[in-house]
């Protein structure tokens, strides 16, 4: 049985197998650029993809690092018609993800606790 999703596929497996990600998001965009003028002709829905990537791999790396090494990775998938027109990236180290989490929680929670003072007004 052959994958509804060969694309997403292959980046999954090729990040899998040379990141070793914590966490590893994929989220096909295709739909959104669907009638942009490059696009049309194309009958691929698996062109245009956003990833989150957290993985120990990106230690001591600034972010246009870390981005070779994902584009590397998917060199083929990028050369190949019909492949891979755009990719977003978004790329952590688990202690850079650990600190986002900890402030958007605070963030909340402050803004919980203006709320209520609202309120209470």
């Amino acid at each position: 049985m052959s994958s509804n999703t060969p694309m997403e596929d292959a980046i999954r497996a090729k990040i899998m197998a040379a990141l070793n990600p914590q966490t590893l998001e994929i989220y096909n965009d295709s739909h959104l650029h669907a009638h942009h003028k490059a696009m049309q002709g194309s009958t691929s829905r698996e062109t245009h993809f956003r990833l989150v990537i957290t993985s120990d791999a990106f230690q001591s790396k600034m972010q246009p690092a870390r981005h070779r090494m994902v584009y590397a990775l998917l060199r083929d998938e990028m050369a190949q018609e019909n492949g891979i027109h755009a990719l977003q990236l978004r790329t952590l180290t688990p202690d850079e993800e650990a600190r986002q989490k900890k402030k958007k929680e605070a963030d909340a929670a402050a803004t919980a606790a203006k709320q209520v003072g609202t309120d209470e007004a």
